[in-house]
């Protein structure tokens, strides 16, 4: 039966107050990690107005300037002009970082402890995780998810050129795809909100969205006379960043992750090191899902696995390609129990996570980015021909 709906992904610029608050957390940690690849890294960011706190809990023997970094992230954002409240020199800044509490880490380290099973390292809490892929895009990602972040990019890379004036830090940016037969057919509606100088008229923001950005970004094929495009439908949108609104880490997990087409663990990502499977095991989802589909084993597919902290083996695993696989379920399920390491410390290991790459992930989701794969390691495909043989 040919089922027909429409599906909405959003995501959100570099100056949005959450992303602001992200992209400050994973510099942080991606500091640390440069100096001591084995450091515990937590570290969740606040900003309101003009002012920025940094908590969380570290333990590492790296020397990082914590006030310092702070500054330079938001300078590089872009909070840098003049009427600006939240601004890079300006804002105050509060630092409530604390160490790792030995309780965790006792259940990470790689060592043997009263209670603690193995000498293993494990997780570093319970929780689970997914991973997704299809093949709607060449990224093998949802094309919602991706249009709208496709848009987003392009809005910030027209800011930073310096050729808009008037663009600011903070835009959103949400896109709707008509599915046909579980396939994207269409671009029902596209929504972009651009922050921007208060001299500039509405108008001509729209006319530039619309053909400088919209048009030029999102497949022509795909737009119609009956797409609707609504550009700052408020009509304004000058106070933006975190003077409009609270930010805080961890808060836009589904722009992160599938933009709301595959699901989520509930784990935020950024501010974590690898022990953090919230972070670490999602990326590894990510790695297994897109192997699968890119192996011709589903057109479609999802992986869950869930862990006890402390403990390096999951406690479930299991796979759904939605129907859309070329052999069962349960034989991907187990093909990729003999291909992929689910262990903490072999997931760090085979996607090479000790190192300080983690601000290239921060904005634009933390899947898709297929351009530097020797940073964003699990992107890659390189177990597609190994999974294919595993499933026979």
């Amino acid at each position: 039966m040919n089922k027909s709906f429409i599906f909405s992904s959003e995501s959100v610029g570099e100056g949005h107050p959450d992303k602001v608050c992200d992209t400050i957390s994973d510099a942080v940690l991606d500091a640390y990690i440069a100096q001591d690849p084995r450091s515990r890294v937590a570290c969740e960011t606040y900003a309101k107005s003009n002012m920025v706190v940094v908590g969380g809990e570290i333990t590492s023997k790296a020397a990082v300037h914590i006030n310092e970094l702070v500054r330079e992230a938001i300078r590089g954002i872009g909070y840098v002009h003049e009427e600006d409240v939240f601004h890079a020199d300006k804002v105050f800044i509060t630092n409530l970082v604390t160490r790792q509490s030995p309780d965790i880490a006792q259940g990470v380290d790689a060592r043997a402890a009263e209670g603690k099973e193995t000498a293993e390292q494990g997780a570093g809490d319970q929780g689970l995780m997914f991973g997704y892929a299809c093949e709607e895009t060449p990224e093998l990602m949802p094309a919602p998810v991706m249009f709208a972040h496709r848009l987003g990019r392009e809005l910030n890379r027209l800011r930073k050129s310096g050729r808009v004036a008037w663009l600011r830090p903070d835009s959103k940016t949400q896109v709707s795809v008509q599915y046909e037969n579980g396939r994207p057919v269409r671009v029902a509606n596209v929504v972009v909100s651009t922050q921007h100088a208060a001299d500039v008229k509405h108008k001509e923001i729209k006319d530039f969205i619309i053909r400088e950005v919209i048009r030029k970004v999102l497949p022509a094929e795909m737009l119609d006379k009956s797409t609707r495009f609504l550009v700052n439908p408020t009509g304004r949108f000058v106070v933006g960043g975190p003077q409009g609104d609270t930010g805080l880490t961890g808060r836009k997990i589904i722009v992160d992750s599938y933009g709301g087409m595959g699901r989520h663990g509930g784990g935020a990502f950024s501010g974590k090191d690898p022990s953090k499977v919230d972070r670490s095991a999602a990326y590894l989802g990510r790695y297994i899902a897109k192997n699968i589909v890119a192996a011709g084993l589903a057109t479609r597919a999802e992986i869950q696995f869930a862990y006890a902290i402390g403990h390096p083996d999951p406690v479930s695993v299991c796979v759904d390609t939605f129907g859309t696989g070329t052999v069962s379920d349960e034989k991907i399920e187990k093909a990729v129990r003999a291909v992929f390491n689910f262990k903490p410390a072999a997931i760090i290991q085979q996607l090479k996570l000790l190192r300080p790459i983690y601000s290239k992930t921060t904005n634009y989701g933390h899947f898709g980015k297929i351009d530097d794969l020797d940073s964003i390691t699990w992107e890659k495909t390189d177990k597609a021909q190994e999974l294919k043989k595993a499933v026979k």
